[in-house]
């Protein structure tokens, strides 16, 4: 499937029925297209099955409810949605996208809790998010952007107002050239990227930021059991950023970016090493098992 996202064909799903893709709209008044009151999932199906596909739909839920909005669909009901809809389009290798909004209604200010809540699923195949970055290594920049504090934003939920710095922070490192950005958090630390975590070797440990003000993305924690069950030692901790010059090498991590091997952030440069090759493989491999 190819083309602009508004134009191709097949089905999704939208608040309990399928509808032709070019019709899957929603008024311009919509409540979340002005307030960012929007949550979302991004999730990857392989072999025809959707790794982690439940604990994605429950998170769902969490971030709906820490927007102070309710999905009118339970768990079960967005998991039978999800599978009927890679049926539909004949998908089993793809991309998942469930996106819950308030929607169009008698309320059009801030407040909207008269509004509907909307819920949509579109699924389309898709291959690496950053190309040839799985063997070569991403280049990142580092943006001026910082991720919040969590008393200014829910930063805990995956919700579309917490994106709009990272667009920002994407579009100045493509314009320099680079796959993605590493940014800092609120208080100078080492956070994440803009749509993944990041994770660092040195001396044959592992370092990851505490995921204090930032998601802590299923896929972090996939590879963090998968280090364990290596034995390999993590280190979660705020990492400052002139720390960057001593790791050795750097992997992102992300249900689109998978794991990402990454060849330089900034002045920075970092070997795309055996751990980071092993690490790559074995979720490659748990994702299709």
């Amino acid at each position: 499937m190819a083309g602009a996202y508004d134009d191709r064909d097949g089905k999704i799903w939208m608040d309990g029925q399928f509808v032709d893709w070019r019709q899957a709209n929603v008024h311009v008044l919509t409540h979340g297209l002005h307030y960012a009151s929007s949550v979302f999932e991004g999730e990857r199906a392989y072999n025809g099955k959707i790794f982690l596909s439940r604990e994605h739909s429950e998170r769902l839920h969490y971030s709906a409810n820490q927007l102070d909005f309710e999905i009118p669909f339970s768990v079960d009901e967005i998991e039978e949605a999800k599978a009927q809809l890679l049926k539909e389009n004949g998908f089993t290798d793809a991309y998942v996208r469930a996106v819950a909004w308030r929607g169009a209604g008698e309320d059009m200010g801030v407040a909207s809790l008269r509004n509907p809540v909307r819920l949509a699923i579109a699924a389309w195949e898709w291959g690496s998010y950053y190309g040839d970055a799985k063997t070569r290594g991403a280049k990142l920049d580092i943006s001026k952007w910082k991720r919040p504090s969590p008393e200014t934003a829910p930063s805990h939920a995956k919700a579309a107002g917490l994106y709009m710095i990272c667009t920002m922070a994407k579009h100045a490192a493509e314009a320099k050239g680079c796959g993605d950005a590493l940014m800092f958090d609120y208080r100078g630390y080492v956070a994440e990227a803009t749509g993944a975590n990041i994770f660092f070797v040195k001396d044959g440990e592992v370092h990851t930021p505490t995921p204090d003000c930032f998601l802590n993305g299923l896929t972090r924690q996939t590879v963090l059991g998968m280090l364990k069950e290596r034995q390999i030692k993590v280190r979660e901790r705020h990492i400052m950023p002139e720390e960057l010059e001593s790791f050795e090498q750097c992997w992102l991590t992300g249900t689109a970016a998978e794991v990402t091997p990454v060849r330089q952030i900034g002045d920075y440069n970092f070997e795309v090493g055996a751990m980071t090759r092993d690490i790559s493989d074995a979720y490659e491999a748990k994702v299709r098992s």
